[in-house]
């Protein structure tokens, strides 16, 4: 059977260090052997049942129950002040099987693998890299587990994919501590699989679109995502350049993301007619205190297997640990480690930096390229996202709000996605930009702002000079801002609260709710929700 271990705590914290959250127990639930229990559905479907058993406690106890993975948000989405659940040992695969799939189905067979909740994307990645396979796109770090990024939807890294949730076709949901409480939950516009699979492992299946798009960034509060059915593609390569080009031109891409009319152009990257591709991935890095008339940017572009390209262009790893430009964390250690005992010192220091070009192309898999991000200190990221029409307004309102009434000890950089249809994706534009802010945290004094202070301008200046923006989930912000959801995400606040209370019983709504859910405002529940809203449409 699956055992639970069970510990007292009194406190948690985050991998960046952004608490430390009070806590009152951690469970960490480990699979029955493979040698007592042969059959993976088997233990599949034992560790379920303890799952099961785990909700009914918290219920009857009248606590709360968080599931967490590698604790890589720097909100507080995953904390729980009573119980707190580890996942990261459940961690079976599945490849789908012909027969598992959908009569109507416009999925290849072969690209569907079903993941338990704990598998980590860097084990993902290594799993499929054995099939030939890989994901369409990850967040900047590979650490994460697949259930903790689509429930605070983690961005992906490419322009016209989407976000990590963007590739999920199905979900296992486990909302209640009965057998009946155990759902499979897919499109009906979209179906992937058949009853077969969801029979093996004791589902109810729902086919609903919009009960799908309302559960896939759940903010962890729809139940406990026990597996989560993905659509892999064929594994590709990815050759990475870092140049510096002039503002204006770095600018104008990320205003228009039109990359056949710039004069951004890499000679290896253009089409016979001598244009500049599109790239896969396109990054640009901002320094908000010095006054560069070059930025330095990021462009990926897609590249069809080599199984001979480490012997062509080498080992990508050993680069992608090198570079600065991996994790800009890691420019601020660099920085910090030259003058250690002083804020006032550092934020100097980013005044005369200029950043240098890297011109060496890294050819590599996306799990290479994309690699660990391995700082584990008192870090701090905010992240908005804007329409990428507006990302050159938002980042000048941003920008001089962060000279004008910083300083603050972090570096600006812009990534590109495309729209999801999740409820509450943070990447509701139809390409949004996410303009990043990242660094070391730091204490207020009489030169020096909040954190928390900081995060509450950035709202209001967004807000005064009338731009849309959305913020991501797992990081950090001022959560309590009056009517922050609504302002965001309009009507889909309440359709997105509408279906969990159809989905969850009163009781299991507070079980699966949390202080960040509550802070938000999104944890009201309606308790005549209709019912058409969890029905299966045919």
């Amino acid at each position: 059977m699956a055992t639970t271990k069970i510990t007292e705590r009194q406190r948690w914290d985050t991998l960046h260090k952004n608490g430390p959250f009070e806590l009152k127990l951690f469970l960490s639930t480990r699979l029955e052997k493979k040698g007592n229990m042969p059959s993976s559905i088997d233990r599949y479907n034992d560790a379920a049942t303890e799952i099961r058993k785990l909700l009914r406690e918290a219920l009857d106890k009248n606590e709360g129950f968080r599931a967490i993975g590698s604790k890589w948000s720097m909100s507080s989405i995953a904390h729980h002040e009573d119980r707190m659940h580890f996942n990261s040992f459940m961690n079976m695969k599945f490849p789908i099987l012909a027969s598992e799939m959908h009569p109507d189905s416009d999925y290849l067979q072969e690209n569907l693998f079903f993941l338990q909740c704990g598998n980590q994307i860097k084990e993902i990645s290594l799993y499929l890299q054995d099939l030939g396979k890989s994901l369409k796109t990850t967040g900047a770090s590979n650490g994460q587990t697949i259930a903790g990024c689509i429930s605070t939807g983690v961005h992906g890294s490419a322009i016209d994919v989407g976000s990590v949730q963007d590739y999920v076709v199905g979900l296992n949901l486990i909302i209640g501590p009965d057998p009946e409480d155990v759902i499979y939950l897919e499109r009906h516009t979209k179906p992937a699989l058949s009853n077969v699979l969801p029979d093996k492992i004791n589902a109810k299946v729902i086919r609903n679109d919009s009960l799908f798009n309302a559960a896939l960034v759940s903010l962890g509060s729809f139940g406990f995502i026990h597996g989560v059915l993905i659509e892999a593609e064929d594994q590709f390569l990815l050759t990475r350049y870092v140049r510096k080009i002039s503002k204006d031109t770095a600018l104008e891409l990320a205003r228009t993301l039109d990359f056949k009319n710039t004069t951004f152009k890499i000679p290896e990257e253009v089409d016979a007619n001598g244009s500049p591709l599109r790239p896969y991935h396109y990054k640009v890095f901002i320094n908000p205190y010095g006054n560069e008339d070059k930025y330095v940017v990021e462009a990926l572009y897609k590249k069809k297997f080599d199984p001979l390209y480490k012997e062509k262009h080498g080992d990508p790893i050993p680069f992608m640990k090198e570079f600065v430009y991996r994790d800009l964390i890691y420019l601020f250690i660099k920085i910090s480690e030259r003058f250690p005992k002083a804020i006032p010192k550092f934020v100097k220091a980013l005044n005369n930096t200029i950043l240098p070009s890297e011109d060496e192309k890294i050819v590599g898999r996306l799990s290479e390229i994309f690699w660990d991000a391995g700082y584990q200190g008192r870090a701090f990221a905010c992240s908005f996202g804007v329409d990428h029409k507006d990302s050159v307004k938002a980042l000048d309102v941003l920008s001089q709000l962060t000279k004008d009434e910083g300083p603050i000890p972090g570096i600006f950089a812009m990534r590109f996605i495309k729209k999801s249809d999740a409820l509450l994706a943070f990447s509701k534009f139809p390409f949004t930009c996410m303009i990043e802010i990242d660094g070391i945290q730091w204490k207020k004094s009489n030169k020096l702002m909040s954190l928390e202070e900081y995060t509450k301008r950035m709202i209001e200046v967004l807000k005064e000079n009338n731009i849309p923006f959305t913020i991501h989930w797992g990081k950090n912000a001022d959560w309590g801002f009056p009517k922050l959801a609504e302002h965001m995400f309009q009507d889909n606040v309440e359709a997105w609260m509408k279906h969990r209370s159809a989905l969850l019983s009163k009781g299991m709504a507070k079980v699966f709710s949390n202080n960040f859910l509550k802070t938000a405002g999104l944890d009201h529940y309606e308790e005549n929700a209709s019912e058409d809203l969890i029905a299966t449409i045919t």
